[in-house]
């Protein structure tokens, strides 16, 4: 049964941090015609993380409700690179690197999209094939003020770091691609709303339906404050062994697995089930996406037959015998007590044990003093390297 006009908003706005406008996409939902939603990649390295996927599962649910997923490669604006968040120009990038990049980009991202449901286009389709008066006339709809709204080229003028002309070629270019391929909705990250923003506008100036912008957050990485990148190393690879996969999701706090399901699975967790339980849930279905059910069940058993080897030597410690409404910072201070007859201030608590990430339950860092924790029989907590205690 399809879903109805209000159902899909609801779907499709989940999750987004800006719908430009959610009264315009409702009206595009109304029409009765599949839309079609843009998302264009510039496949500058072969290998993608989840953080790049948010917009991809959007572009999913667009999909499954039956509409047209558009997916430029930026084949083109890829040798320009874009200059969102730089602070200098990116290194130059031959074309024939950005194809092959984009072989492996494709190959993982229809892991997620269905590729009969996909269209793809490469913008060097249309830009090598304009004159140069095409291009000064593009040009001439864009005024240099707009440009020199954008942070990062404000930031880099006022700090003497040059700007090179053809960087600012960049959103032009971008927004031209919404014209080629009459996007009804642009997907993006929080950092492309300027570059989509351009895209509506010039869609505007050739008589078109101005296209429904939706920005997706920035996901945060494994250490649950910085986006997730390679050059921060808190990334959790779409081409990494299931195994790896596994682990960095189980090493994930309670509020970074809520982001996760909300952006990487388009879902809630069930709030019922327990936390440990809800995140196996989670990293089996991500290691089933980008690997299978197999590979995926191998390693969590992996993960889970090397939590109980962590018990090896743990002492019994009765649950009945801790304190009701668990925090991290008093279940510490309550095991070391009654398991190991220590007693440990709250600050020695947070420096010594919680911060650097030594209170393990299950295996999981519980790294926020003030999270709640939920116990059952089993479990296996871990104080330090020397002391570990088993919930009974």
């Amino acid at each position: 049964m399809a879903a109805t006009t209000n159902e899909a908003l609801k779907i499709l706005t989940q999750g987004t941090t800006h719908v430009i406008s959610e009264k315009e996409l409702k009206e595009k939902l109304e029409l009765g015609r599949p839309l079609r939603v843009k998302l264009g990649v510039d496949p500058t390295a072969p290998d993608i993380h989840l953080g790049h996927t948010v917009a991809i599962e959007k572009l999913r649910q667009f999909q499954e409700l039956g509409h047209i997923a558009v997916l430029i490669i930026g084949d083109f604006t890829a040798t320009v690179g874009d200059p969102t968040g730089r602070s200098s120009a990116r290194p130059p990038i031959t074309r024939e690197e950005v194809l092959a990049n984009a072989e492996t980009y494709k190959a993982q991202a229809f892991k997620i999209l269905d590729p009969e449901k996909t269209e793809v286009v490469y913008n060097g389709d249309w830009f090598r094939k304009m004159t140069y008066e095409e291009v000064l006339k593009l040009n001439a709809r864009v005024t240099m003020q707009q440009m020199m709204q954008r942070e990062d080229f404000k930031k880099r003028i006022n700090e003497g770091t040059e700007v090179r002309l053809h960087e600012i070629q960049y959103p032009i270019m971008q927004g031209w691609d919404s014209v080629m391929v009459k996007s009804d909705v642009e997907l993006g990250g929080t950092d492309q709303m300027f570059n989509n923003l351009v895209g509506r506008d010039l869609q505007k100036e050739e008589g078109m339906a101005q296209q429904v912008v939706i920005l997706m957050p920035l996901l945060e990485g494994l250490d649950g404050t910085k986006k997730m990148s390679k050059s921060s190393k808190n990334y959790i690879g779409v081409a990494e062994p299931a195994t790896e996969m596994v682990n960095k999701i189980m090493s994930t706090s309670d509020e970074l697995m809520d982001r996760y399901y909300t952006l990487l699975l388009g879902e809630d967790r069930d709030s019922s089930a327990h936390p440990r339980d809800a995140k196996l849930h989670l990293a089996r279905t991500i290691a089933t996406r980008y690997h299978d059910a197999e590979q995926a069940e191998a390693a969590i058993q992996a993960w889970i037959d090397k939590s109980k080897d962590n018990s090896a030597g743990a002492t019994d410690l009765t649950i009945s015998s801790l304190p009701a409404d668990l925090t991290v910072l008093s279940l510490a201070s309550a095991a070391f007590e009654v398991g190991f007859g220590i007693k440990k201030s709250n600050g020695e608590l947070k420096k010594q044990s919680i911060a650097p990430g030594a209170i393990q339950l299950n295996g999981e860092k519980l790294t926020d003093p003030f999270a709640k924790v939920e116990l059952k029989q089993g479990d296996i907590l871990r104080l330090s390297k020397k002391f570990t205690a088993k919930l009974v």
